[in-house]
Order: structure tokens, then C-alpha cells, then sequence
């Protein structure tokens, strides 16, 4: 974090100052800031967060024995080291505490004041992203295109909620030259919200898809949510739009009221026909990745992408389209992009050997990418292998859980996945359905629990096997994917 006194740091998110002996309003600051007690280290500020689990406050202590040297707190907190010491002297804080009403609201205004010095006093681009999915490769390809070009900060893993967002803000300097935002969200406001804390210079959307419907109340109140980014553009910044999404593309109205440009990439012309700045032509898919012909504004070349699956080509193109709008050449985005093996752990990483090869792709899942993962399965199985997907529930879907659930079950029988391995009772109506379109004949398994289908998977995986594991986060398949990964090493 930049560099702020106690004061400041105080009027930044509205609180009262308790002083530690030894500090002054004019005590400066400028450590990390963090709102788990685990991750502070010296001259931190340590944010107080009451949470569903636990509350911050109990933590306090275990912070500035870490070495944070202020707590942003809801109401002051007495430490025990004090009190312990207050039979002999006077009771005290041995941290400087500043009480804020909201601590998460504070460490928004915190974010807010801290970006806008650095842009006031530099050359700070912000880029924010967001879409149903694929925010987090997108995220993490055009940070590797950004990083040789300057001091760039972007958010660790999927830090894109009200406080995973605001901590990534804060980790900006005076030397930051690129902030890269990446903004999810669960219902109407959230996305606003956070974007509005920045108002970043480009705004990205890769897709509007069925990516937690149930939160937002269906696909259209989703379109909503994610055209809050382009409504949040700084004013004259440019809107980057994914020219195949018909509902993406309807947002270009949204980026003139900004007075923004709109940059477009696709596979093809666009849903209308108007052409694209940045496409990908010639797409081939192999189990080493994926090769296409990128252009750029007139300028062509081979861009041969190790990440698993045709997807990822659309995701390669928005940070082609964004860093290019940014000034880097193609060639340097080719380049980098090639040196990227895997996007994120849990994404399409490839595990286990050649014997049998694990693709472990369940730290996320929606309909839309449940989809292109099977596919992705099925593209690059050749000739003497086996198809394996270990499916299991995908969260937030709400009202249509059901029958999307129903969909992937019959997708993966019309893929001709060979073994369909179905874990945990929210994703049983996949099982259902692939059973119902033909898959009764031990291709398709149903089992309450990672553990059982761990179990069955050792005995049953043989040479040659290529075998997906992908399910929500919530579902926790992405440990039965490192274990099988290991197994088979």
C-alpha cells in the first residue's frame, strides 16, 4: 500500500482513532493490508472482519504479534496482553485501532482513497473484467502480457468479491502501472459496487451466461449485473466486448453513454455482422492445447496456446484485445501468451501422466463451462483412448438446478463420453438423465461421496484413460482431482 499517516488513514474510512503508546496522528504507515490474522507480517494494517465462521476481533492480539502495527476495528478491542499487564500498569492497546462503523465498507474507502492518489499522481491504467465465466484466465493472461511492461497488480486466485477486490486494490504503489480488476458477483449491485471504487479505464466482458441465475433471478437480471462494469467506465475509457455474445454485444449502447470506444473480439464477425478488431481463425484442439490464427487490427500470426480447451481461445483474445488497445504489440502478447502452461490451479490443469491424464477443472462450474470442459474432453481423446468425466454439482443455479443439471447429463451421453462418473446427491440428476438417454449399461455410476468414487476410479482407470474432474467449488471434487492426479503421477 502506499504511504499514509494515521490521520489520513483515519479520515479514508470515516473512524475514530485509538492510539498505541508511542504513535501520533502523524505516525506513518504503509504495510499490507489484510483482513486474515495469517497473513500479517510486519508494519501491517489488519482488517477486523466479522464473518459467518468467526470474527475478526478475536484476532486482534494474533495480529500485532505478526507485527501489524494498526487494527481496523467495529469497537475497540482490549488486548489480553494488556489486560494481563494491567495489574501492575496501566491497561493498554499495543496496536493503534482505528473503529470504523463497517469494516468491510472501510476497507472499500480505503481502496477508493488509495487508487485515486496513484492515478492523480501517475500513470495507473485500470483494466476490470468480468463475465459469467472465465474471468479468472482471463485475469491471469493478461496480467503475464502486462507484468514485462511495468509494475503490474492483480488479484491473487479469484479475489473478485467486496472484500477480495478492495485487497487487491490496495496492494498498488506509487511505481503501479497496471491495476487489473477482476469483478464477479451473486446479485444486482455487487459488480457497481465494487467497479464504481475504481472506475477503471477499460472494462472487459467476456460472456453472460447462466453462471449464478439463481442469485441474479435469470439470465436477462445476469445481463443486468454484468453491463454495471461498462456503466462504471471511467468517463472516455474504452468498453472491450465479446462480439459472438449477443447479450454482451447489446452493452455497446451502455459504453456512448460513457463516452467510451468499444473494442470488439470473436471467433467470427459478430452476432450482427460488424466485424471485430481481434478474432481467432483456424482454431485446432489437441491434448497439448490449442492452436489459432490470431489478428489483430490487420496484423496476423500463430498463437499456440498450451491451455486446455477451445474456450480458452476467447479468453486469450480478450487480454489480446485489451493489452493491444494498452500499447503492447502482438507479437509480445503471442510470446508471453505461449509461456503460460496452465491458467490457474484447478483450471483445466493437466495432472497425472500419459498413462492416464487427469484434467482437474473443478474449482468453478455453470452450465456454459460444465459444457465446454466435456467438450474439451471428448476434442482431445484420440484414437485407443477413453472418455472419463467425474461430474459433480454446479452451485447458484437456483430455480433452474434441475434441469441444467438434466442438460450436462445429456450432453455428456451425446459427446459419447464412455464413462460417466456422477459424486454427490446435489448433482444426481446428471446421472438421472444420462441413464434416461442410454447410459444404463455401466457406463454411468452414481456416488454419494468423493471418498466412494476415489475408491471405484483406482480400480476402474486403465492406460490410455483421459479423465475430467469438474465440478463447483462447492462440491470439493477439485481434491478428489489432485488425489487421482497423484495416483496416477
Amino acid at each position: 500500500m502506499i504511504t499514509l499517516t494515521l490521520s489520513e488513514l483515519a479520515r479514508a474510512v470515516g473512524g475514530e482513532v485509538l492510539l498505541a503508546p508511542g504513535d501520533t496522528l502523524d505516525t506513518v504507515v504503509s504495510g499490507a493490508v489484510d483482513t486474515d490474522s495469517r497473513l500479517i507480517g510486519p508494519g501491517s494494517i489488519f482488517v477486523a472482519k466479522p464473518g459467518e465462521q468467526t470474527d475478526g476481533h478475536l484476532f486482534v492480539d494474533a495480529a500485532a504479534a505478526a507485527g501489524a502495527v494498526v487494527a481496523i476495528v467495529e469497537h475497540p478491542v482490549e488486548s489480553s496482553v494488556a489486560s494481563a499487564a494491567s495489574a501492575a500498569a496501566e491497561p493498554r492497546s499495543v496496536l493503534t485501532q482505528i473503529v470504523v462503523r463497517d469494516a468491510v465498507e472501510a476497507l472499500a474507502d480505503l481502496a477508493r482513497e488509495v487508487v485515486a492518489r496513484v492515478r492523480s499522481g501517475g500513470d495507473l491504467r485500470i483494466v476490470g473484467i468480468t463475465g459469467s465465466n472465465g474471468k479468472t484466465t482471463t485475469k491471469n493472461l493478461l496480467a503475464r502480457i502486462l507484468e514485462p511492461e511495468g509494475e503490474t497488480v492483480s488479484p491473487k486466485a479469484s479475489f473478485n468479491n467486496e472484500v477480495g477486490a478492495p485487497l487487491t486494490m490496495l496492494r498498488v504503489t506509487e511505481a503501479t502501472r497496471y491495476l487489473v480488476s477482476e469483478f464477479g458477483a451473486s446479485a444486482p449491485g455487487e459488480i457497481a459496487r465494487l467497479a464504481g471504487l475504481v472506475e477503471p479505464d477499460v472494462g472487459v466482458v467476456l460472456m453472460v451466461g447462466m453462471a449464478h441465475a439463481g442469485g441474479f433471478g435469470g439470465i436477462e437480471a445476469t445481463l443486468a449485473a454484468k453491463s454495471e462494469l461498462v456503466r462504471a467506465l471511467h468517463r472516455g475509457g474504452l468498453a472491450v466486448l465479446n462480439a459472438d455474445d449477443a447479450r454482451v454485444a447489446s452493452m455497446a449502447p451502455i459504453a456512448s453513454e460513457r463516452d467510451a470506444a468499444v473494442r470488439w473480439f470473436g471467433r467470427g464477425g459478430g452476432v450482427d455482422g460488424r466485424g471485430v478488431d481481434v478474432r481467432a481463425d483456424d482454431v485446432e484442439v489437441s491434448a497439448s492445447g490449442t492452436t489459432c490464427v490470431v489478428t489483430a487490427d490487420g496484423v496476423s500470426a500463430t498463437l499456440r496456446l498450451r491451455v486446455l480447451g477451445e474456450h480458452h481461445v476467447m479468453n486469450a483474445l480478450a487480454a489480446i484485445a485489451t493489452a493491444t488497445a494498452l500499447g503492447v504489440s502482438l507479437a509480445d502478447c503471442i510470446e508471453r501468451l505461449e509461456a503460460v502452461e496452465i491458467a490457474e490451479r484447478w483450471r483445466m490443469q493437466p495432472l497425472g501422466s500419459e498413462r492416464v491424464r487427469i484434467i482437474n477443472d473443478a474449482y468453478n462450474a455453470s452450465p456454459d463451462s460444465m459444457a465446454a470442459a466435456l467438450r474439451t474432453l471428448a476434442q482431445i481423446t484420440g484414437p485407443g483412448e477413453r472418455t472419463v468425466a467425474v461430474l459433480g454439482a454446479m452451485s447458484e443455479l437456483g430455480e433452474y438446478a434441475e434441469d441444467e443439471h438434466d442438460r450436462v447429463g445429456l450432453l455428456a451421453v451425446r459427446l459419447g463420453i464412455q464413462r460417466i462418473v456422477v459424486v454427490g446427491a446435489g448433482a444426481r440428476r446428471m446421472f438421472l438423465e444420462a441413464v434416461a438417454q442410454g447410459s444404463w449399461d455401466g457406463e454411468a455410476i452414481y456416488f454419494e461421496t468423493a471418498d466412494e468414487a476415489y475408491d471405484y476410479l483406482m480400480t476402474e482407470l486403465r492406460d490410455g484413460d483421459r479423465v475430467l474432474v469438474k465440478s463447483s467449488n462447492s462440491a470439493g471434487l477439485r481434491f478428489l482431482g489432485d488425489r487421482l492426479g497423484e495416483s496416477f503421477s
